[in-house]
């Protein structure tokens, strides 16, 4: 596996605040005048992303879920800050981060985590009594420690508060934090709720037997009760905090908690504060239904809150512009009458806060995964993300600082859908306009962003989380978008033939994927072992490692103006990284929904070093579309998961991925123990054909006849699509429902390319537009495949293509 280097670009009351003067609305800058610069790049520099907290240095702390605080310099160099023991089932781990404001003086950094204690690293039964669900009970914690040195200190923690939560099930930790313009801390946090056995609607399941997680009413529309909600405290020197006036509830109110400043959120995973308006700025996650239901309610749906006062947003009851869901008794699977949002209540078994509460406010712009009409720029939606709101400053000497033109925006961006995207609005909230800074796959190329915000010198920096889930990918990192019109520095990366090993370690490095926007020639110059000299001006040298211990290769590159970029990677010597591979299932392995699949794990250690199965961490989870949700987890090298849609239907993209991670003791005093991950993805057996990864010619288009009310269409002789990865292991036919109002044409299946080899061929007659089931033996070719479904006949359009199922 080659090692990859990272690249740096040289060069009064909250009420009161929200009447300041309106910003006038300006004409963004063009987005081919900004660039995009890495700081820190690979799950061994970044590992899986969380939270993000820029230091007025302009260095960088960010947080991994399993623990791991990363400190990351302006010159591109990562060490680890602090490692803290973390329960990481489901989504649990470190979350997020926050300094204080008063940092320069005081070095407190803020840490929203879930401790270890000793919580089973099991799957909580779904069903049972209390005493079976008491062993899972939980809380995340706050806490604040010292950073000094580079090091977080962590027998300075002040823990500030306890969120109760229930381990063992998924979903919904949120934990975002931010401090407004008065100085108080403001945090977010999750449902905490299993959302997969309520088919994509409100988690309300109040049958007594049912772990409590599948009942929302326990939690976010509980006032007596910390989660899925915003809440707001002033902490003190003594790590104590007081709740400031403007609350959702007067200290006091029997049955409610001072700290909400707002309630009814989901999973808030990111929001953030104007601190020159007080206006809090929250995105939530909504639930999976692929549309809406008479019976049930709507249809997945996003929402961006813009929060000047406290409230209560609406979930579990509402959501969206206030479409409520429908009472639904899941003993006897009947439905009721739709909650009332103006005026909910919560007569729920396990609800310890108030009946009648807060009236549901409607969200400021919500969104669903097929987009809505008022919201066109956004398009479709499922991963909805609160950046910060840019406040510019004439005073400050920055060449890289966002121009004015920026002042007052909003900046949303889409974990999913990749895109930043600053909006304007006035000061009642009235959208302006919706401006696109990048769409993710132009200069930007982000990935998954999961966290952003604006540096002391006005650029904005993203963590990027990265392709792979649950254990951290080489595609994640952290980088600056910096405004720079006219000639932009180079970009430098690196790449190695190994970056871990024993003493004495050579490695081979190359840097010849170093480019410049303006395709200028670069000159390099190495740095291998910290000591501030060039050891080689060469694009692949090799070095030679002969003491122990860990080393930031550097690298820079310049280009004829001078302008420069900088990239390191990590080098450790004295230790081998852990080896990890899926000796079965296989990579693409079809499944449906109670599959047994069994897992092996072969790990080993270059080292020699025996591998410790007990500490061999597998996870499985459920992505859909471009989220996921961590369903199980499992320690050991073999094992069985049960396979489950979570309450995803065939017109959903979802499907399975299992990963494992093992962290190995290092042979070398000194030197740091180091992890390895592996990660495959399972197939379902049917999939809607609009899924595809890549096409050639066709069209995806609206159809309601067709089982996701999505189609493949516009297909001519010689298109295709393409899906990845798939394994044909015990598939013996393909069935494909399609659609002709003419002569037809055939469905050839070919592996690795379009003119790959032929696994079978299905004929598509005319059907008279009514979509039928054509099908095609198949002859598995072993191993794990592109499938490519190349589309002949003659002219003009051959049929409709709706989805496919392997059997």
């Amino acid at each position: 596996m080659l090692g990859v280097g990272v690249a740096v670009a040289g060069s009064s009351s909250a009420q009161a605040r929200t009447q300041a003067p309106q910003r006038a609305a300006a004409t963004a800058a063009a987005s081919s005048d900004f660039q995009q610069v890495t700081l820190a790049k690979g799950a061994d520099q970044v590992g899986e992303p969380m939270g993000l907290a820029v230091l007025p240095d302009g260095s960088a702390l960010h947080s991994s879920r399993d623990g791991t605080l990363y400190r990351t310099t302006l010159d591109g160099l990562t060490d680890v800050a602090a490692k803290l023991a973390v329960y990481t089932h489901d989504e649990d781990g470190l979350q997020t981060i926050a300094i204080d404001p008063h940092f320069a003086q005081n070095h407190q950094v803020y840490v929203y985590y879930a401790p270890r204690l000793d919580t089973p690293m099991t799957d909580a039964p779904e069903s049972g009594t209390a005493a079976d669900f008491a062993p899972y009970k939980g809380y995340n914690q706050l806490s604040r420690f010292t950073f000094a040195d580079g090091k977080l200190d962590l027998s300075s923690e002040q823990k500030i508060m306890r969120v109760n939560t229930d381990r063992g099930q998924c979903c919904h930790v949120a934990g975002d934090m931010h401090f407004d313009g008065d100085g108080n801390l403001l945090l977010s946090t999750g449902d905490d709720s299993n959302p997969f056995a309520s088919d994509g609607y409100a988690p309300i399941d109040r049958r007594p037997e049912r772990n409590p997680v599948f009942d929302n009413e326990r939690s976010t529309a509980n006032t007596n009760d910390l989660r899925g909600k915003l809440l707001r405290i002033k902490v003190h020197n003594d790590g104590t905090y007081t709740t400031p006036n403007g609350n959702l509830f007067p200290k006091g109110t029997p049955k409610t908690r001072p700290e909400v400043y707002a309630m009814g959120f989901r999973n808030p995973f990111r929001f953030n504060v104007d601190k020159k308006t007080g206006v809090v700025y929250l995105a939530d996650y909504g639930p999976d239904a692929g549309s809406a239901d008479p019976k049930r309610g709507p249809e997945n749906t996003i929402e961006y809150n813009r929060i000047s006062k406290a409230g209560n947003f609406g979930w579990p009851y509402c959501i969206g512009n206030n479409t409520p869901y429908i009472q639904y008794d899941f003993a006897t699977k009947t439905s009721g009458k739709p909650f009332d949002c103006a005026h909910p209540v919560n007569d729920a078994p396990l609800n310890t806060g108030l009946k009648d509460l807060p009236p549901a406010q409607p969200a400021w712009i919500w969104n669903h995964y097929a987009g809505n009409s008022l919201f066109p720029q956004l398009g479709g939606q499922g991963a909805p993300m609160a950046g910060p709101v840019y406040n510019y400053d004439s005073a400050l000497k920055s060449q890289v600082k966002f121009p004015k033109s920026y002042d007052g925006k909003f900046f949303a961006y889409e974990f999913g859908a990749h895109w930043i995207k600053p909006i304007t609005s006035d000061s009642s909230g009235k959208i302006q306009s919706i401006d696109t800074l990048t769409d993710g796959k132009d200069w930007a190329h982000l990935v998954e962003p999961i966290d952003t915000e604006f540096g002391p010198d006005g650029s904005l920096y993203v963590l990027d989380y990265g392709s792979a889930w649950f254990g951290g990918s080489l595609d994640a990192g952290l980088y600056k978008i910096e405004y720079a019109p006219g000639n932009k520095a180079p970009t430098a990366a690196i790449k190695t033939d190994t970056s871990s090993g024993k003493n004495p370690l050579t490695v081979k490095f190359d840097g010849t994927g170093s480019t410049d926007p303006e395709n200028d020639k670069l000159t390099y110059a190495w740095d291998f072992d910290n000591d501030g000299k060039t050891d080689s001006t060469d694009a692949t040298p090799s070095f030679t490692y002969t003491t122990n211990g860990q080393y930031h290769a550097k690298l820079t590159v310049s280009d004829p103006s001078g302008r420069t970029g900088v990239a390191a990677t990590l080098v450790t010597v004295g230790n081998s990284a852990p080896v990890l591979s899926f000796s079965q299932p296989p990579n693409g392995l079809t499944f449906k929904d109670g599959d047994q699949v069994a897992w092996k794990i072969d790990a080993s250690d270059p080292d020699g070093t025996p591998v410790d199965c007990s500490k061999v961490q597998v996870n499985y989870s459920l992505g859909h579309d471009m989220h996921s949700h961590n369903l199980s987890q499992a320690t050991g090298c073999s094992g069985t998961f049960t396979m489950t849609t979570a309450g995803h239907t065939d017109a959903d993209d979802f499907y399975a991925i299992l990963s494992a991670s093992y962290t190995d003791s290092s042979p070398t005093a000194g030197v740091p123990d180091l992890t390895g991950t592996t990660q495959i993805v399972l197939q379902p057996k049917g999939r809607q054909a609009e899924f595809y990864r890549t096409q050639s010619g066709v069209q995806t288009s609206s159809d309601a006849n067709a089982q996701g009310n999505e189609a493949v269409e516009s297909i001519n002789n010689g298109d295709w699509i393409e899906f990845d990865p798939y394994d044909l292991q015990g598939v013996s036919k393909i069935d494909f429902r399609a659609a002709s109002s003419g002569t037809g044409g055939t469905i050839e299946v070919h592996t690795d390319a379009p003119d790959g080899p032929l696994a079978g061929t299905a004929t598509v007659g005319d059907t008279s537009g009514a979509y039928t089931t054509v099908s095609t033996p198949v002859t598995d070719p072993g191993g794990t495949h592109k499938l490519y479904f190349v589309f002949k006949g003659g002219s003009g359009d051959l049929f409709n293509l709706d989805s496919f199922t392997m059997n």
